[in-house]
């Protein structure tokens, strides 16, 4: 149901991907759309970018359990400070597609 014209507020997008991470969706997900893409010859080959990108989450402790999400963390860009995950996406040189995406605590 996520549409272009109307993008997710950051906690609809949070909620999803604990949702994916819960049931050990994401991977799975991401093999198949792979899978499907190779069939039609649109997998990468050769070149890719990677590009990472700060996904911000809520730095404070005033929530249900009272802490943070230890999966987020502080990381410095340029002379701003910003709380949250990295998402690494790397992306098919000549094509444009995306062939790998993961994410880390936004320290590494």
């Amino acid at each position: 149901g996520v549409r272009l014209d109307k993008i997710p507020d950051e906690t609809t997008i949070l909620n999803f991907r604990h949702l994916l991470e819960k049931h050990n969706l994401g991977k799975n997900l991401f093999q198949k759309i792979n899978k499907h893409l190779d069939q039609h010859g649109l997998i990468l080959r050769e070149g890719s970018n990677v590009d990472a990108t700060i996904i911000s989450a809520p730095s404070s402790t005033k929530n249900k359990k009272g802490a943070r999400d230890p999966e987020m963390h502080q990381t410095r860009k340029g002379e701003e400070w910003h709380f949250g995950m990295k998402m690494h996406i790397d992306v098919d040189e000549s094509l444009g597609l995306i062939h790998s995406v993961e994410t880390t605590p936004a320290n590494e």
